[in-house]
């Protein structure tokens, strides 16, 4: 009888370890399938930018009741009336950042941390800022419980920037800004690149680089991000 109840046991304990083992593999899989057929099918062919895609669980990042959307082709809420980006739009903007593993980069806008995790792979050191204090707390500990270590977030105006860390190699905005603020271009480096949403109703995602202090503009495509709001 004792053997029995401890094989029972052994059985039982084991079962979830089981599961999750295969919900990781699943998941896993689901990420595959994004990165080939949402990412890579648009065109982001930067195999750094497809690695990080793979890699950063988008399933740990999104609210609980959108667990099983995580991987499909939209953004999702995460509260407080902001949302995760749609993966596709995550690997072009990163794309664009021509990013090689050493810049110092800012973002604004934090929101889940997701943007920020996949940043942080290939960036040296990401500094992320969150004016909606409870998911700029969130995401700081997300980011912190899952690895990320070259991640700082800071809870405050992204209006304002972050001066005392400037310049920054490139910035990155996940809300969009009726225009971009000059004050971000101030804080971008010599030879860097800002990427970001501009817009109200009518977006566009624009792609600014700093050259021998001139300032060149491109226009990518026509976007839909939730408004950047400017602190009280």
């Amino acid at each position: 009888m004792t053997r029995i109840i401890i094989y029972c046991t052994a059985i039982i304990m084991a079962l979830p370890a089981a599961c999750r083992s295969e919900g990781e593999m699943s998941m896993e899989k689901l990420r595959d399938l994004m990165v080939k057929n949402q990412i890579e099918a648009r065109g982001v062919s930067d195999k750094g930018v497809l690695d990080a895609m793979r890699k950063v669980e988008r399933h740990k990042f999104v609210p609980g009741s959108h667990i099983s959307s995580a991987y499909e082709d939209h953004p999702l809420p995460i509260g407080h009336g902001q949302t995760i980006s749609q993966p596709y739009i995550v690997a072009l903007m990163t794309e664009l950042c021509e990013l090689s593993g050493t810049e110092k980069v800012l973002e604004i806008g934090t929101g889940s941390g997701y943007q920020a995790a996949v940043l942080s792979l290939l960036a040296g050191e990401v500094y992320s800022i969150e004016i909606v204090e409870p998911l700029g707390k969130n995401a700081r500990q997300k980011l912190a419980d899952l690895g990320y270590n070259n991640v700082q977030v800071r809870i405050g105006d992204g209006y304002l920037g972050w001066p005392d860390e400037a310049p920054f190699d490139v910035i990155i905005l996940t809300a969009s800004p009726p225009k971009i603020p000059q004050t971000l271009v101030d804080q971008l480096a010599e030879g860097g690149i800002l990427v970001a949403p501009e817009g109200d109703f009518s977006q566009e995602l624009v792609k600014i680089t700093k050259q021998n202090g001139r300032i060149t503009r491109r226009t990518i495509t026509y976007v839909r991000f939730v408004p950047m709001i400017r602190g009280s």
